[in-house]
């Protein structure tokens, strides 16, 4: 073999001994993982070989749409090694670290990247997925590798803004609305049932302390009727179907009397008064004789009805003489009639009353002549005014039907 054909395949034989051969594998690398391949025992970071130059371009593709991510420290490039081989003059860990500042350097050249968006990994000693001698940029980076390699407070921002972009946030911040709303509306029912239970007791001590004073009132009631301290209430008269009556005014005048009442409804009754009075002296020369007989008619007013108006009727006769003539004759009369009543007691009523009205009379004169009534004349007499003044004592029995109140 003549000598420039040696040196022609030298030539070319020199960059496969220094570079190896492109693996006849070249794996598809996925969404986040970039595979950058070195010369077994070479740091250098050749572009060309082994589709170094694809991934380059793709992974320079996806990082430029989150510059803005990475410069505010919200996203971050991962660059590892795995499976890197020692030298005569390298170790394997000064290999691994040299080939990912390799690596990143070539990416702050083409792609307008700065440090501070790398995350480096320490040196892995396993091959990655089967390959020894390669690099593999992640990006972006996982919350996992930022926290371990930068901290968590570098971790804290990737998460947050992985938070924001994946709406999680916003989801957040509406249940933070919701969590605070509810919040507020379980303040305002608790509020409610607190006022709601308040009422409810203030109601409950209320009807008790009424309930209380009712019962003491029955009990002092009942204590008085026991005693007897009061017959009918102070405010009303006892209910009565029948009353026996006098009037205290006649018994002044010596004129017994008595009368009955029947209380047809607890506004209505009827009544019969009689009067009869006969007294003599000096031999029978002196005399007074009457019998009044009073029928009557009562309406009884307001609601406790103890007021009354009435019409009555009167008729009898009359003998008096207190001189040396006497008169004897026959009244009849008609009058209107009104009063109050006022309960004393259990079954007794004041009755105080008055009337005015017609009265006619005809009568016979007479003298007293040998023991003898001796007719000397007639006459007759009428007469308009008071009729009828009472004070009157009333005895009530028998319950009314409908209430005498």
């Amino acid at each position: 073999m003549n000598k420039p054909l040696t040196l022609i395949l030298a030539s070319l034989c020199v960059p496969l001994l220094l570079f190896g051969q492109p693996s006849e594998r070249t794996p598809q690398p996925d969404a986040t993982d970039y595979v950058f391949r070195f010369v077994p025992g070479k740091d250098m970071f050749y572009v060309p070989w082994g589709g170094n130059a694809a991934s380059l371009e793709a992974l320079l593709s996806a990082v430029s749409g989150y510059m803005e991510p990475l410069r505010n420290g919200e996203r971050y490039i991962c660059v590892s090694s795995y499976g890197a081989t020692a030298n005569d003059t390298l170790t394997s860990a000064r290999m691994a670290y040299l080939r990912c500042q390799r690596v990143k350097s070539e990416l702050i050249l083409r792609g307008d990247i700065a440090e501070s968006m790398f995350v480096t990994d320490r040196a892995i000693v396993a091959p990655y997925d089967g390959l020894r001698n390669v690099v593999v940029v992640t990006f972006p980076a996982s919350v996992e590798q930022v926290a371990a390699i930068a901290g968590e407070e570098a971790a804290a921002r990737v998460e947050a803004y992985n938070r924001e972009i994946s709406g999680e946030a916003e989801a957040e911040r509406l249940a933070a609305e919701r969590a605070e709303q509810a919040a507020r509306e379980r303040a305002e029912t608790e509020r409610l049932a607190a006022e709601r239970g308040a009422r409810e007791k203030a109601e409950r001590l209320a009807a008790e302390q009424s309930a209380r004073e009712r019962a003491e009132a029955e009990r002092l009631a009942a204590e008085r009727a026991r005693a007897g301290e009061t017959a009918c209430p102070t405010a009303e008269a006892k209910p009565y179907c029948l009353a026996l009556r006098t009037n205290l005014l006649q018994w002044a005048t010596l004129t017994p009397n008595i009368g009955l009442e029947w209380r047809i409804d607890p506004n209505w009754s009827v009544q019969a008064n009689a009067a009869y009075t006969y007294w003599s002296w000096s031999s029978g020369d002196r005399r007074y004789s009457v019998l009044d007989l009073s029928p009557e008619v009562r309406r009884y007013l307001g609601a406790t009805r103890r007021g009354y108006i009435g019409l009555m009727g009167q008729f009898g006769n009359f003998n008096y003489k207190f001189s040396q003539t006497g008169k004897q004759g026959d009244f009849y009369g008609v009058g209107i009639v009104g009063g109050y009543q006022l309960p004393v007691g259990r079954c007794l009523t004041l009755d105080f009353g008055a009337g005015i009205g017609y009265v006619h009379a005809d009568y016979d004169k007479y003298r007293r002549i040998a023991g003898y009534n001796v007719r000397s004349g007639s006459g007759t007499k009428n007469y308009f005014g008071l009729n009828r003044l009472t004070v009157g004592l009333v005895w009530t029995f028998g319950g009314n039907k409908g209430g005498h109140k």
